[in-house]
């Protein structure tokens, strides 16, 4: 066999192996269209929020969501109407061949009537990614996260693909308020979080019901809260944000008023 039959062989498959790994690589959303998802486990971990673990197409597919960024989900309210809302899954595209979102499902939500009646063996369409917040491991020396109720699963990504990533020595503080202890979403995790990685990552509770014996935080996310458990201005840190809008504007306001500038903030 001559040398350039073999040369050209090699190249063939050297063609090949990028291809495959960029395939891989670009994941298996679509920014453009709508693509379907198998539910293939549906566990209720409270009274109003249940973890949705959908199939990737094959065991070693990855969903291609960059960190911090989310993708928008299609269903049908309560009056068959289309509606699309945007969600962030909690795993990461280290978790190969699935994906999982944690879901709040509210009386009156829209989306919320779609998982509501989501059941296993059903599919769910989505489309992506989309967002604005990029992150690259060390971009800055400290994260401060705000994060009101379901606003927690964009800061939970963006905390877990630092945590788990060894190389990665960005320091983590966050405050997460909610009503109730029954509405705190992924409280096993956060805590595991602040257990395993004490010297990257903190976590401050704050509950507007708080039940007996609470010893975090009571009432609304306040300047004082902030400052206390929050880095203080710098160059190098940011703040992100994530809550109903009513908290987010408030936030804005103690921050602001703390003297975070426009490109130390975020909000997603």
């Amino acid at each position: 066999m001559s040398s350039s039959v073999i040369s050209g062989f090699f190249d063939f498959i050297d063609r090949l192996n990028r291809a495959v790994v960029d395939g891989f690589n670009r994941g298996c959303l679509d920014p453009e269209n709508f693509k379907e998802f198998k539910l293939v486990k549906r566990t209720q971990l409270s009274h109003n929020v249940a973890k949705f673990r959908f199939d990737l197409p094959t065991p070693t597919s990855v969903l291609g969501l960059p960190i911090g960024q989310h993708m928008g989900c299609r269903g049908k309210d309560a009056n068959g109407e289309e509606v699309v809302k945007a969600y962030t899954p909690t795993t990461l595209d280290s978790d190969v061949g699935y994906f999982e979102l944690v879901i709040k499902m509210y009386p009156q939500g829209r989306m919320s009537h779609h998982f509501r009646e989501l059941r296993e063996g059903d599919y769910l369409a989505v489309k992506g990614p989309k967002g604005r917040f990029k992150y690259q491991p060390g971009q800055v020396r400290a994260f401060g996260m705000i994060a009101g109720g379901t606003g927690i699963t964009p800061m939970f990504q963006v905390a877990r693909a630092i945590l788990e990533n060894p190389n990665d020595k960005t320091k983590i503080h966050l405050i997460y308020a909610n009503v109730t202890y029954e509405d705190i979403l992924l409280k096993e995790e956060l805590d595991s979080f602040a257990q395993n990685f004490s010297d990257r990552f903190n976590i401050y509770y704050v509950l507007n019901e708080p039940p007996e014996g609470w010893n975090g935080g009571v009432g609304y996310v306040s300047k004082e809260m902030i400052l206390a458990y929050c880095p203080p201005p710098a160059s190098d840190i940011q703040i992100l944000r994530c809550g109903p809008p009513p908290m987010n504007k408030a936030m804005a306001s103690h921050l602001e008023a703390l003297g975070y500038t426009p490109e130390m903030l975020f909000k997603f």
